[in-house]
């Protein structure tokens, strides 16, 4: 797989996304956009890789958008061809798609864990396009801002649906009212990251926890629990979790991999779970995020 800015391999059954723009601290731009969903579109589609790590290259993860067009940066109205890229992700209710809710529905949609390592700046939609991410870890020198109405925007990647869900309200509003920048003891305190560890432990804290998923869990099981558990925070009530238990119990109940979960645990032995996410997830379930009619 080719990308000029961003980095993808597989190894341990664990997909390694790397923002690679390091002269640029990794700044975000319609081509880093496109090269991130085509990544999560790979380790979706491929059975092997149980989780994915996502992190930067260099000194950073990611500094936010790309400025370097100046006062146009950001309006679609404008001539050439940062404005055409801008039209590029589609649009929705007749204005171009923000780029960075591309990337962040994406993640949303993921079927495989996603483990964000901040290895350094994380910044604008450097933070926010990681909010739907399953876990965020942060390294000793990493700072983060939601820098948005420093800069006349407000904060874009959906993340006014997921910020809140994730540090909660006064949190959220803390944060993106002042626009300040802050480090990994205050992202820690205030939850939008769940550890920080000295920078050279990032890489190997954030495969660890990828590791401890390959080895000890059904990929299938993973993937139903994480679309619940997203999908569950704007429910109307218990009774919808409720009510998708109980369905995917009893579908999964009956299949393979809780017959091996059950056996391998009387034998006390290692489970081989034989389901794949691409032939086995449940087809009742819902798709979410839901997508509004007419976006493909």
């Amino acid at each position: 797989m080719s990308h000029e800015q961003i980095r993808y391999e597989v190894a341990d059954r664990t997909a390694t996304i790397t923002l690679h723009r390091p002269e640029k601290l990794n700044a975000f731009t319609h081509v880093m956009r496109d090269e991130l969903i085509d990544a999560f579109d790979a380790a979706d589609a491929d059975d092997e890789v149980r989780a994915v790590v996502l992190t930067g290259a260099g000194r950073g993860f990611c500094a936010g958008a790309d400025l370097s067009a100046g006062a146009d940066t950001f309006n679609a109205a404008a001539d050439g061809e940062r404005a055409a890229a801008r039209w590029s992700a589609g649009e929705i209710d007749g204005v171009p798609r923000d780029g960075g809710g591309t990337v962040a529905l994406r993640i949303a949609e993921s079927r495989k864990p996603v483990i964000v390592a901040f290895n350094g700046p994380a910044v604008g939609v450097g933070v926010t396009m990681t909010l739907p991410a399953d876990i965020r870890l942060a390294a000793e020198s990493a700072r983060f801002g939601f820098v948005f109405a420093r800069r006349g925007l407000l904060p874009e990647a959906a993340s006014t649906w997921f910020l809140p869900r994730v540090v909660g309200i006064s949190q959220a509003m803390e944060w993106v009212a002042t626009g300040r920048v802050f480090d990994a003891r205050e992202a820690l305190s205030g939850r939008l990251v769940s550890r920080v560890v000295p920078d050279d432990e990032l890489l190997p804290a954030a495969r660890g926890i990828a590791r401890e998923i390959a080895e000890n869990t059904s990929a299938v099981s993973v993937a139903v629990s994480r679309q619940l558990l997203w999908g569950m925070l704007s429910a109307d009530s218990p009774w919808e979790a409720h009510r998708l238990d109980s369905q995917a119990i009893h579908h999964l109940g009956a299949a393979p991999d809780a017959a091996e979960g059950v056996e391998s645990f009387l034998a006390k032995r290692p489970a081989e779970f034989p389901m794949k996410v691409s032939t086995d997830y449940p087809d009742f379930l819902p798709h979410w995020p839901e997508r509004p009619a007419g976006q493909p």
